[in-house]
């Protein structure tokens, strides 16, 4: 595994590519498809610039941070485009609460498009980008988020749609929020923008999983220049590839704002008579072969194209495709009692206890 140099500055547009490639990887399956949010950040930095990434050490007395995400299901988001005038609507909305400007956005999650378009966000917005997330991957549900595990409360938050609703949400907690924005998304046609967690230079160190967009850039820059790119993002994350095969199966359907469902893949080659389920909502939960359980949430399981090493996310996943399964330990944040609580398999309403997943590559070094 390999590490990052010197820390990264400025996002250019250079870097968007790489930051798609990384961000569909931490996906886990989820937070969106990367293809068409990448043109659309590449577009904005093309217009409005270079896009300043800032470290959570470097936040001022006077920097004010907001959340920013996409909500609902993928495959909605496939069809449904945002508007350029949205984010700037809600922006809009969040200072008029709190008082003075927003001075950097950050990503809920790394995770997919969600990690992406915050960066073009920002650059359209003339703010920075703070070099961090909410769960150092993606997680279907806003209560599953770091600043939740730390016991930061959500003041409030905005959700907007893409012809102009706003709606101002101040829920007792995350679990309410969670039910108030879904119902809004829904309202929507199944996708949104939402904006929440003020963070400042006193409440962002210790709540936030930090160095995520870099560590994102630093992965897909990798994977887009390996000549063997399974085997060079399996290095890069410490992951096993757990099977190469063929997918046979697919049961996907969109229902409460999810994606919902299951793959099932076929081993060919040296997996040959192996056959592995993946189930799904939104990102990839849950493994199962042979009837056990080879890997859960809230370890990160990615599925990627056995050529390219590009990550597939749930809605993109067809019939036929040729796909390596790769499964690797999440940040230390989500085995804690309390993270387990929000994002372990009980969470999603399995009957199991969890067991945490070490990598056989990561043993062996």
């Amino acid at each position: 595994m390999s590490t990052t140099s010197e820390p990264l500055r400025l996002i250019t547009r250079d870097d968007v590519a790489p930051l798609a490639a990384g961000a569909a990887v931490f996906g886990t399956g989820g937070g969106g498809a990367v293809h068409t949010v990448q043109l659309s950040v590449e577009t904005s930095i093309e217009t409005y610039g270079p896009v300043r990434l800032m470290q959570v050490e470097e936040l001022g007395p006077d920097d004010a941070v907001i959340l920013l995400s996409g909500i609902g299901a993928p495959s909605v988001g496939i069809e449904m485009l945002g508007a350029s005038a949205q984010v700037h609507t809600l922006i809009a909305e969040v200072e008029r609460i709190i008082g003075r400007p927003v001075t950097a956005v950050m990503a809920a999650e790394i995770g997919g498009s969600n990690g992406v378009a915050p960066v073009g966000w920002a650059a359209s917005l003339g703010v920075a980008v703070l070099d961090a997330d909410g769960m150092g991957r993606a997680f279907p549900k806003s209560t599953m988020i770091s600043m939740n595990v730390a016991g930061l409360a959500s003041e409030f938050a905005v959700m907007g749609d893409v012809i102009g609703n706003v709606s101002v949400l101040r829920t007792l907690d995350m679990e309410w929020l969670e039910r108030h924005a879904r119902a809004f998304t829904i309202a929507a046609g199944g996708i949104a923008i939402g904006a929440h967690y003020l963070l400042t230079s006193e409440t962002a160190p210790g709540a936030v999983i930090e160095g995520t967009v870099s560590r994102a850039i630093h992965v897909g820059r990798r994977l887009l220049g390996s000549p063997d790119p399974v085997v060079d993002i399996a290095d890069e994350l410490g992951a096993d590839v757990l099977a190469g095969g063929k997918v046979i199966d697919i049961e996907r359907l969109t229902e409460g704002g999810f994606t919902r469902g299951s793959v099932t893949i076929q081993g060919i080659g040296a997996d040959r008579d192996r056959l592995l389920r993946v189930e799904i909502q939104n990102e990839n939960l849950v493994v199962i072969e042979d009837g056990e359980i080879v890997v859960s949430v809230p370890d990160l399981i990615t599925i990627v194209d056995t050529e390219t090493g590009e990550a597939i996310s749930t809605e993109m996943l067809r019939f036929g495709q040729r796909v390596s399964v790769l499964a690797w330990p999440c940040d230390p944040l989500w085995r804690t009692e309390r993270g387990l609580e929000l994002t372990g398999p009980a969470a999603f309403g399995y009957d199991l206890a969890y067991v945490p997943f070490a990598a056989r590559s990561a043993v062996a070094r």
